[in-house]
């Protein structure tokens, strides 16, 4: 009975030993291997008398197994014990395993050792991705938020007592959702890898680089003595942009804002420091872009009251704080009044009114700005049927369009609803896009022919400062041009701002199109532009934007005069 037993273990352990994905090698007190099963040969690529004799330590990447004293002594004393290893196969690859060495005993003394190793690689390249993925962005390559923020507390904990400078430097690309837009999320995506390249060239060992989201990249540098050597790494950053990148065969100019903090010593911990250069940044942007600053404590003060002002903005679209302003247009040959800019201003019921330059990118950057201006039209169109139903002048009206409106899909829909809804007739509304909404030719021909059936005008909107060119100009169902009041204001004293407006209006009237200057401020003005044959004017000249009680009053004599 005792050696059938005997005998089914020894049938139970060779098929586990044949049959069972593990390697089990059986070892000599000298390292000597004694025998390895059929799954050990597969799992290194040698062949069994290959192994058989072979010094174990040419396998395993821990050539002192023997020589760990807890793990020796363990193994006298009958004690099996594990560890994490691997093996290098026959052609140098990694395999990963989790081992057991087992004792072989024989008269309490150990006679040999058993080797029982299971491949865990797969195991430890899931663990790696997940690692991976944890600590990198997956579509750069870069490190992500959460390792800056381990290495930059690492870095500001080790330099504590020393006396060594970090500066953090926060980058926002400026206007790249214009690129995504215009191009698709694919091409932004490869252009963010192209930007990703380049910005690893100006980073040393030292340094670090990072993407925190989106088109937000941040920095690292040590060894940063001064505040003027932190604005040179702000510079060195918009330097690298400078070269064009190449989006389907097209040259695309990209700028960037940087906010940079700075720490010294004990001063200020990685969260601190991160947010002091993403104020600086927000001080850039708002500045206009395209530039680097250091951070400033007054810095916060602002960057406090402009959360304030963007929480009372919302307060302020449910509230219904806002009303319209309306600028005349003049017929420059008659001095009639042909038409009227409808100008969104915020009545603030304890700031009084607001200009539009404070609330206006505020709204853009929370999305406000789709809902507001949808407001504006709804507004300005019923307005115009209000004046007309009340006998004066049928003038079209002029509402500007943000750049989040007309990349809707469906914006002829809603502009045909609008005018449904208030009773005006298409061709009393004039919609007014700006040169860079055109980068995208193809979605702006297609939007700008969907809105002239309905029988709207379109204008473009300060002509001459954007993407656009006069090639692209037959190819859009466009109206009038707006010369960009840069432009205007200059002509007088400027010999190149005047050759640019006669040759705005030279060319528009030669592709049938109708000019109108902005910005006309001064009878010198006034009469440069009459000289060229400009249609129309806009500006304090005439009238700075009015309240509707006004404008209505200036309609009225209009039709007096």
């Amino acid at each position: 009975m005792e050696a059938k037993k005997q005998s089914s273990n020894d049938q139970l352990l060779r098929a586990i030993m044949e049959y069972y994905p593990i390697s089990v090698i059986e070892l000599e007190l000298n390292g000597k291997i004694a025998n390895a099963n059929h799954h050990t040969c597969e799992l290194t690529g040698y062949e069994e008398y290959e192994l058989i004799g072979m010094d174990y330590r040419l396998l395993l990447s821990d050539e002192k197994i023997h020589a760990n004293k807890c793990i020796e002594e363990r193994l006298v004393q009958g004690k099996a014990t594990q560890k994490a290893t691997y093996f290098d196969d026959k052609n140098g690859l990694r395999i990963d395993l989790q081992m057991v060495i087992y004792p072989l005993m024989k008269d309490d003394q150990l006679e040999r050792v058993v080797l029982i190793s299971q491949d865990v690689s797969d195991r430890r390249r899931v663990n790696d991705r997940i690692r991976y993925m944890s600590y990198y962005d997956d579509m750069t390559g870069l490190p992500n938020r959460r390792l800056f923020l381990e290495r930059l507390t690492d870095l500001l904990d080790a330099t504590r007592s020393a006396d060594v400078g970090v500066a953090v430097a926060y980058m926002d690309l400026d206007r790249f959702k214009l690129v995504n837009d215009s191009f698709g999320q694919d091409f932004g995506d490869m252009l963010l890898m192209q930007i990703a390249e380049r910005l690893t060239r100006i980073v040393t060992e030292y340094d670090f680089v990072a993407r925190m989201d989106g088109d937000e990249f941040i920095f690292y540098f040590v060894n940063i003595s001064t505040e003027e050597e932190a604005l040179q790494k702000g510079k060195q950053i918009v330097q690298v942009l400078d070269d064009p990148f190449i989006l389907k065969d097209q040259p695309i100019h990209l700028t960037a804002s940087i906010g940079i903090s700075m720490s010294r010593g004990h001063q200020g911990d990685a969260r601190q420091l991160i947010k002091q250069a993403d104020i600086a940044l927000s001080s850039v942007k708002n500045k206009g872009k395209n530039f680097y600053q250091m951070y400033s404590s007054e810095m916060s003060t602002k960057s406090l009251e402009r959360l304030t002002l963007q929480h009372e903005l919302r307060k302020a679209m449910r509230n219904g704080e806002f009303l319209l302003y309306y600028q005349p247009q003049v017929h420059m040959e008659t001095g009639q009044i042909v038409g009227a800019e409808a100008l969104i201003r915020w009545k603030h019921p304890e700031k009084g009114l607001i200009p539009p330059d404070q609330f206006i990118p505020l709204a853009e950057e929370n999305g406000l700005i789709v809902p507001m201006g949808e407001w504006v039209l709804e507004e300005a169109c019923r307005q115009n049927k209000a004046w007309q139903q009340a006998g004066l002048p049928s003038i079209p009206i002029s509402v500007n369009l943000s750049m989040r409106q007309f990349l809707l899909q469906n914006l002829n829909e809603k502009v045909g609803q609008v005018l449904e809804k208030t009773g005006l007739e298409a061709k009393y509304l004039d919609l007014e896009i700006t040169e860079s909404m055109t980068m995208d030719v193809n979605h702006a021909s297609n939007c700008l022919k969907e809105l002239r059936e309905l029988g709207v005008g379109i204008s473009i909107d300060d002509f001459g400062t954007g993407y656009s060119s006069f090639s692209y100009l037959k190819d859009f169902s466009i109206n009038r041009l707006k010369i960009d009041r840069s432009f205007v204001r200059g002509i007088m004293e400027d010999r190149s701002a005047a050759a640019i407006v006669a040759s705005i209006i030279a060319m528009a009237h030669h592709l049938d199109l109708q000019v109108i200057a902005e910005g006309v401020e001064s009878v010198e003005q006034v009469d440069f532009l009459k000289a060229h044959s400009c249609d129309e004017i806009q500006g304090y000249y005439y009238s700075p934007p009015v309240p509707v009680g006004r404008i209505e009053e200036m309609l009225t004599e209009n039709v007096m005069a």
